[in-house]
């Protein structure tokens, strides 16, 4: 069964996490620089397939598109043409880097784990893609 991956996009790197490949558990996979994803996807889709894309959408408190959102759909945009035969779905990622930080001060990891902005970008995509699991929005 092809796995769905899920993006924590940021202008220096993007998390990204993908499901198992019964679409059950979301896992971190990896933080990419951006100028470097296309070839990333295409090499690793080239052993997994992958069905559908699930994008964090940068939103403000109010609900409003945040100042990254911008960047964020210029990145969808490079996603639709690069893999026209994925559809892409977008999920309000508000607090994810802040619930990663969390997660990853209760794993027990110390204060220089927490600073690992990789780690912690890669926390938020599995945690992007674990919401929408949740939410069973492919069911």
């Amino acid at each position: 069964m092809p796995r769905i991956m899920a993006f924590d996009y940021g202008t220096k790197r993007i998390g990204i996490a993908v499901t198992d490949p019964l679409q059950i558990i979301a896992n971190g996979l990896d933080t990419v620089h951006p100028k470097d994803i296309v070839e990333y996807l295409k090499k690793y889709m080239d052993t997994n397939p992958v069905e559908r894309f699930v994008v964090g959408e940068p939103k403000q408190m109010d609900g409003t598109a945040s100042q990254s959102a911008l960047h964020v759909r210029g990145f969808v945009t490079i996603l639709k043409k690069n893999f026209p035969d994925i559809p892409i779905e977008m999920l309000d990622e508000r607090f994810t880097s802040k619930m990663a930080s969390a997660v990853i001060a209760q794993s027990g990891m110390g204060k220089k784990a927490r600073q690992n902005k990789e780690l912690v970008d890669t926390i938020s995509a599995t945690i992007i893609l674990q919401s929408w699991l949740e939410k069973g929005s492919f069911r």
